[in-house]
């Protein structure tokens, strides 16, 4: 088996891929991360239009950036995971959000994704000029915590939400 992994712009000739992807996630009744895999995929063309204009910067709701989405696949086309990346911080983002969300299919955990997908999401993000990325987590989320220590993450002062969650947060110089 092929272990090499790679970034792939979404496209309809993967519809079936991501929705085996997307199904997954769903039936595991986990929270969707990032929060692109939570948009319905039942009109795949009008989703995939969708995050080509969010790219773009078209059409986005007031105070939303720009953002690139890629899904991370192997050698056979398995959708294993999904990255966001945010092109600018809104101050919501600079304080819980970050410049990159990206997330790996429960069945693919624990397998080193997280930190490939984090480390290719970090060259992509290069690519736009950013140069000091953002990247958070939940105190809680110690997987995600040691992914972005593995990516030569720099600890940061922590954001507390409404709700009490404690966002940690990190800084990648590029």
């Amino acid at each position: 088996m092929n272990n090499q992994v790679y970034l792939v712009k979404p496209t309809v000739e993967m519809e079936k891929e991501y929705l085996d992807f997307y199904l997954e996630w769903k039936e595991s009744g986990e929270v969707m991360i990032p929060w692109v895999i939570e948009k319905d995929p039942t009109d795949f063309h009008g989703m995939i239009e969708f995050l080509r204009k969010s790219e773009k910067g078209v059409n986005l709701p007031e105070g939303w950036v720009p953002d690139s989405t890629y899904w991370l696949v192997n050698g056979e086309n398995r959708v294993l995971g999904a990255v966001n990346i945010r092109h600018a911080l809104t101050e919501r983002l600079f304080n819980s959000g970050g410049h990159i969300g990206y997330g790996i299919r429960p069945s693919e955990r624990r397998k080193g994704f997280a930190t490939a997908i984090l480390s290719l999401a970090l060259e992509k993000t290069r690519k736009l000029g950013i140069d000091k990325v953002l990247v958070v987590c939940d105190a809680t989320n110690i997987a995600s915590e040691r992914t972005i220590l593995k990516n030569g993450g720099q600890q940061d002062v922590s954001f507390t939400e409404e709700d009490g969650n404690i966002v940690k947060r990190y800084w990648i110089e590029l």
